[in-house]
């Protein structure tokens, strides 16, 4: 191999990056974007849930019980009703999420000794943030209870409220959250961000700069010249690791200071790895630019082949472990999966290679097939 013409293979492919102002944008600016777009847009996080109140007892117990919801960091109070059927309408309009209705006599049954009965309702639109409003509330309520007991009990019995809080729950339990202390969805999205820029901008890009070549006729040029194919690729394809790696960096960048994402492990084996997926991805824009013959077919390709699984299977928002038997198998046969639990582990765990190794190497081996099987499947000079 002739490292005097990969060099002037690349210079050229990087002056014809850099003078297309489009392809300009896709080389740096794009993952950025994306980056930006999805941490700010995709939040996973269910807080400020809107919710009114219908209040039809109006006393010092039932004020008591709603404030819990007015003062919780989950819930967005909105105002008070006065008919049921206004809780219908904004239910329907969207306006609220959530409907605490408190019946009559509340506090006196439950100053006589007798269960209270509160409806809550609560817009099933979105199952997932319903299952997790619904605990909400169950625990506001659940505390409430416990307060009204520890208070029956100070004043029946004499215990102390310390004494009472421990007889009324014999079992307590500490919850201690490892990894991700204030439960943040972009700590585990943000890492994650970085794989799913990386992986939908670097085939784009390897695809459409090889692509570009055929549609506007210059690769008759390469044809017709002495290059090899090994010199050919490794000078079109070096420049977009290049500018792919220093994007990995950057959006490390943007992670650790824009989303606040706490970085615990070894910035250079992140480096690294992020240097092998972004091997990968370029080897999957190759194998790209083989099936196509025009930049729009290739950007449609990438898209479907490494966007819509990567989302998917890669554990990027659902964990592996969650999918069916069936799902996690497609899911191992990605290499965006592994890059995942590498950046996750990074990032958030502190792991390196010890922790690792296996990951890594897996992520090797997949970029090594493909590289590979791009360069035999790669031919310099077309078929007659």
């Amino acid at each position: 191999m002739n490292l005097r013409r990969v060099g002037t293979l690349a210079l050229k492919e990087w002056r014809e990056t850099t003078r297309d102002r489009l392809f300009l944008v896709l080389a740096f600016l794009l993952p950025v974007l994306w980056m930006v777009v999805f941490g700010y847009g995709l939040v996973l996080d269910v807080e400020n849930i809107p919710f009114t109140i219908l209040d039809r007892d109006r006393t010092a117990l039932s004020r008591d019980y709603l404030y819990r919801f007015v003062e919780s960091r989950y819930f967005s109070y909105q105002g008070s009703l006065e008919h049921e059927q206004e809780a219908n309408e904004l239910l329907e309009q969207g306006t609220v999420r959530a409907v605490v209705v408190i019946p009559e006599k509340f506090e006196e049954r439950l100053l006589s000794g007798f269960p209270a009965f509160v409806q809550i309702l609560i817009d099933g639109t979105f199952p997932v943030r319903t299952d997790i409003t619904k605990g909400y509330v169950i625990a506001i309520n659940r505390a409430f209870s416990q307060d009204l007991v520890v208070d029956f009990l100070v004043r029946t019995r004499g215990m102390a409220r310390q004494h009472a809080r421990a007889f009324i729950q014999p079992v307590q339990v500490e919850v201690r959250y490892l990894y991700n202390q204030e439960v943040k969805s972009i700590w585990g999205l943000g890492p994650g961000l970085v794989m799913f820029s990386l992986i939908f901008s670097t085939p784009m890009l390897t695809a459409l700069g090889v692509v570009r070549e055929k549609e506007r006729g210059s690769i008759i040029n390469i044809y017709s010249s002495t290059v090899t194919r090994l010199e050919f690729l490794v000078g079109k394809l070096f420049p977009f690791v290049v500018i792919s790696t220093c994007n990995a960096m950057v959006l490390w960048g943007v992670v650790v200071f824009l989303f606040e994402v706490p970085f615990k492990g070894d910035l250079f084996f992140f480096a690294v790895a992020s240097l092998v997926f972004v091997l990968c991805c370029t080897a999957m824009g190759l194998l790209v630019s083989l099936l196509a013959n025009t930049q729009m077919a290739a950007l449609i390709i990438t898209l479907v082949l490494t966007t819509v699984p990567t989302f998917l299977f890669s554990g990027f928002i659902t964990p592996v472990s969650s999918l069916s038997p069936g799902a996690q198998i497609q899911a191992h046969l990605f290499p965006a999966m592994y890059y995942t639990d590498i950046v996750r582990g990074v990032f958030l765990k502190g792991l390196g290679f010890d922790g690792l190794r296996l990951k890594l190497g897996i992520l090797i081996l997949y970029t090594s097939v493909l590289l590979v099987l791009g360069f035999f499947l790669f031919r310099k000079r077309p078929k007659a």
